[in-house]
C-alpha cells in the first residue's frame, strides 16, 4: 500500500522524493504543487519519507501482514544512546 500525502499539509518541498530509496515519488518543482506516488507497489514501508517530511504530510497504510510485525520507527529516533 502506498504512502498517503495530505495536500493540506504538503508544502511541496520534495524531501520525500529525495529521500525515498525506492524512488516511488515523482516530483517536478516546475510543474507539480506536490509530489505524486508513481510506483505504489514498490514501497518498502521503511517510513523514511514519514520521518523526514518537515510538515508531517505523509502517513503509511501498512498491509495486515506488515502490521502484525510493525514497530514504530519514531521510537528509535527519540532514543538517546547510552554508553
Amino acid at each position: 500500500m502506498p504512502p498517503i500525502l495530505d495536500p493540506a499539509k504538503c508544502t511541496g518541498c520534495g524531501t520525500c522524493a529525495e529521500i525515498c530509496n525506492s524512488d516511488i515519488f515523482v516530483f517536478d518543482r516546475r510543474n507539480d504543487a506536490m509530489p505524486q506516488v508513481k510506483y505504489p507497489e514498490e514501497c518498502w514501508h521503511c517510513e523514511s519519507c514519514v520521518l523526514d517530511c518537515p510538515s508531517g504530510a505523509i502517513r503509511l497504510r501498512l498491509p495486515l501482514s506488515y502490521s502484525l510485525l510493525y514497530t514504530d520507527a519514531s521510537i528509535f529516533h527519540s532514543r538517546k544512546e547510552v554508553r
